[in-house]
């Protein structure tokens, strides 16, 4: 009886080990459906992103110094959303939406959340949609992708009362998306490149008739399937196309993301505006849910 004991209790732990070990095997949302991943076709991908900028620096001194300022604070709350519909699953479709909320002149950060509109330190609304096609342009390269997106704007005035919105003109936008995992599986590198030409009246928008690239590199550690944690660093430059403005910056930062259910996860990103010409050096703080299905 004591030998058959040993051998249930071998074969439950042997058991029990293979099956820990398929579990872990299993790639969670978080590791195989990277942005540079293209859906299934009758797949849907719905991504809610908050993302808050808040300063109290900038270098629009005398001769481009740093100088201390109000604080002013900027909320961009977007969804987006994409759907498969080819069989060999190489062409997604899609369709983005973007709210703002911008408080300025001193007032608290999240004043953002008041939503009052106060005539001269607040303005929010709907400010752009955006048709979107995401592609994968080389079949062997799979986890190299090309999202393009044509942004309409929904804003009257991109300053009334002293107090900017959004930009008012249209953007021609391509994101260059590659990912990378090392043999392991616990670490993946991940790089964009996004593209922004802006088009409109040169009178209308301060970023009209420009063009903006914003390379950045994400790398990811994943203690476990459903849990990672990232560094990040973006660099961002608004080239001058006859708009007689230019700008850029440089920000660091890292987060997280978490697995919540098969389709739900979470994540959180932390950034910091360490250097830049005619831009603000504040802090974003951002807060996205992102569900697959």
């Amino acid at each position: 009886m004591k030998k058959y004991s040993i051998l249930v209790l071998v074969f439950l732990v042997s058991f029990l080990g293979f099956a820990q070990e398929d579990e872990d095997q299993q790639k969670s949302v978080i590791q195989e459906y990277t942005p540079s991943i293209l859906l299934k076709k009758g797949q849907w991908d719905i991504k809610w992103f908050n993302n808050l900028y808040t300063e109290t620096r900038d270098l629009f001194g005398p001769g481009g110094s740093e100088q201390d300022i109000p604080r002013n604070t900027f909320f961009t709350s977007t969804i987006d959303i994409f759907t498969g519909i080819s069989d060999n699953n190489r062409f997604n479709i899609g369709l983005l939406l973007e709210f703002r909320s911008n408080v300025v002149g001193g007032r608290d950060a999240l004043d953002v959340f008041s939503f009052d509109g106060e005539s001269g330190s607040a303005r929010s609304g709907f400010t752009s949609f955006a048709p979107a096609i995401k592609f994968n342009p080389i079949k062997s390269v799979s986890n190299f992708t090309i999202q393009t997106a044509f942004h309409i704007p929904l804003v009257d005035n991109e300053v009334e009362n002293g107090v900017f919105l959004d930009q008012k003109g249209f953007i021609f936008q391509n994101r260059f998306f590659y990912d990378y995992s090392f043999a392991d599986g616990d670490w993946q590198l991940f790089s964009e490149l996004n593209t922004e030409y802006n088009f409109g009246k040169k009178e209308d928008s301060f970023a009209n008739n420009s063009l903006r690239l914003t390379p950045g590199i994400f790398l990811s550690y994943f203690p476990s399937s459903k849990f990672t944690v990232l560094a990040l660093v973006q660099h961002s430059q608004l080239l001058d196309l006859g708009n007689d403005f230019s700008q850029d910056f440089t920000a660091l930062g890292g987060g997280f993301k978490y697995q919540l259910t098969n389709e739900l996860n979470v994540e959180t990103l932390y950034t910091n505006f360490v250097r830049g010409n005619d831009t603000g050096l504040g802090q974003t703080f951002n807060i996205g849910l992102r569900a697959l299905f």
